[in-house]
């Protein structure tokens, strides 16, 4: 079982925000300039949070998928339209990391795997998982030995079960379940 917990983008407008006015029209943000350059936007359902820069740039946290988070900018996009603040052209969305947890609902043996994987790093003094930095997908696996795993650096969805799916298959092929 796969769940993405959270996907974290940049969304990118062809021209440049005023910050002061946005917090005069629009009631929910914060925007505290000597604390932080960026005003932060809170939708309340679903939980997501930007973060809006004078720039026009937008950092997005909180999606728990894709439809999600384009559904989110457009929200806030046609919010800011509404309040009359000026949004032109298409805005760019580019996926930065998605993270996800799984389980492979099998108990892995670390030390075996730790042997067996390339790229991996497993010292349970410092820490209980595995780390293994697989290369295709290009993602970060933490791997406990009850099965639960936790992915990070995936810039699609489907990266995200692939890698689930190939490293359920090493660690069979290797024999480090049971």
């Amino acid at each position: 079982m796969v769940n993405i917990e959270n996907i974290v983008a940049t969304i990118i407008l062809e021209n440049t925000l005023d910050l002061n006015l946005i917090e005069a029209r629009i009631p929910d943000v914060d925007y505290n300039p000597d604390q932080f350059p960026g005003l932060v936007y809170r939708l309340q359902s679903p939980k997501i949070t930007a973060l809006v820069f004078k720039s026009g740039k937008m950092v997005v946290t909180g999606a728990k998928s894709v439809k999600q988070l384009v559904w989110a900018v457009k929200a806030i996009l046609k919010k800011f339209m509404t309040k009359g603040i000026a949004v032109q052209g298409r805005p760019q969305i580019q996926i930065q990391n998605i993270v996800a947890s799984a389980n492979l609902n099998v108990v892995v043996d670390l030390e075996k795997a730790a042997f067996v994987l390339p790229h991996s790093m497993y010292e349970p003094e410092q820490f209980p998982g595995l780390i293994y930095r697989m290369d295709k997908p290009r993602v970060v696996l933490l791997i406990f030995s009850s099965g639960k795993m936790v992915i990070t650096g995936a810039k699609r969805e489907n990266e995200v079960y692939e890698a689930v799916n190939n490293i359920h298959k090493i660690l069979e092929e290797n024999k480090c379940v049971r």
